[in-house]
């Protein structure tokens, strides 16, 4: 398989909705960034977060094993510290080879769940 990606990308909509209506923890509002490595070495990710009223946080780093994907929540990363819900954010996602990055939001605020995907902005290597 042909090795494809790039190694910045940027989500510049990021959102978590601060309440939830269902099952948790499946129906629990929030954002993720999914990731593709399709590379035969694990990908180094650091993910930067910025917020419209505060300095950056970051980065959280993760490893995606080669030739394997990882779905990570915004919800569910705590260090440096844990990203606050009800809060416009951005994000900036850097890996040591190249990866694919796909955004997708679920808002279950109320029963009438609404989810939003989105693959995002690919910057120069």
């Amino acid at each position: 398989m042909e090795p494809i990606g790039k190694k910045r990308w940027a989500i510049v909509e990021g959102y978590i909705p601060p309440t939830s209506t269902g099952p948790h923890p499946q129906m629990t509002s929030h954002e993720t960034v999914c990731v593709l490595n399709v590379w035969p070495c694990d990908a180094r990710v650091e993910i930067t977060v910025f917020y419209t009223d505060r300095g950056l946080v970051g980065p959280y780093r993760l490893v995606v094993p080669a030739e394997r994907t990882m779905h990570v929540r915004f919800n569910d990363l705590t260090d440096p510290a844990p990203i606050p819900t009800d809060t416009d954010f951005a994000s900036l996602i850097e890996s040591d080879v190249p990866i694919v990055v796909q955004h997708t939001r679920l808002d279950s605020r109320q029963a009438e769940n609404a989810l939003l995907s989105t693959i995002m902005f690919a910057g120069n290597e």
